[in-house]
């Protein structure tokens, strides 16, 4: 039986992400979400204790089972497709949601905002790839989207997130990075109000180092931290 070391792994991965910053060139500004799901509580409190901040979880019934249960709090990533009817469960219990990708969900997200009077962050995820398997908007869909938000007035655009092509070509791989690093810089030059694009998330276990290479910095790691996961019960 091999057992996993979650010190050892993300340590590893800290390195890693040290290098490929000095490689290019920049500062190491790049935040680790460390993606939860189906991780139990106690690995993600070991996990906590070596120095992430951030989870990330796909499931809202997972998500608000396992909040209950963590502390000190981290911050909270919502980062799997989110159904309209769920928004009411946890648009108030997470830091970011990173998963926008249609205008009925920022409709259903403004209103509970807007009755609470605050602020949702939020992400608006890329279909990059144009994979049919995958959520998201399409790049060329992008800036009319933006502009549909622009009465959102409780909605805060923080940047895009993306999930590269599934594929072994590591060239289409950066290539869908580069793209996502291009699209972000275009949208930021047109000084949207309410719209930044202060986080660029792209990169998993299996491509974060080209992700980060092409700009990323924010990556959501899951295998890499704590291995093969089994499928919790319940």
């Amino acid at each position: 039986m091999i057992v996993i070391s979650i010190r050892d792994n993300i340590f590893k991965i800290r390195e890693n992400i040290d290098k490929l910053c000095l490689a290019t060139g920049r500062k190491n500004d790049v935040r680790i979400v460390a993606v939860t799901k189906y991780v139990p509580v106690d690995r993600i409190h070991e996990c906590l204790k070596y120095g992430i901040n951030d989870i990330g979880e796909s499931k809202v019934q997972e998500l608000l089972k396992k909040r209950d249960c963590i502390n000190p709090k981290p911050n909270y990533h919502f980062i799997g497709h989110l159904q309209t009817n769920k928004v009411k469960y946890i648009y108030d219990k997470v830091d970011l949601i990173q998963s926008l990708d249609r205008i009925d969900l920022a409709n259903e997200l403004e209103k509970r905002a807007s009755i609470a009077d605050i602020t949702i962050n939020l992400l608006i995820q890329i279909n990059i790839s144009k994979e049919s398997t995958k959520s998201g908007i399409f790049e060329n869909e992008v800036f009319e989207f933006i502009e549909s938000l622009q009465n959102h007035k409780h909605l805060q655009i923080q940047g895009l997130m993306t999930i590269g092509s599934n594929t072994d070509d590591k060239a289409i791989i950066r290539s869908d990075f580069r793209k996502m690093y291009n699209l972000s810089e275009k949208i930021k030059s047109k000084h949207y109000e309410r719209v930044n694009m202060d986080i660029l998330s792209m990169g998993m276990t299996n491509d974060y180092s080209i992700a980060i290479e092409e700009g990323s910095n924010m990556v959501r790691i899951g295998t890499g931290i704590f291995g093969e996961r089994e499928k919790m019960e319940g």
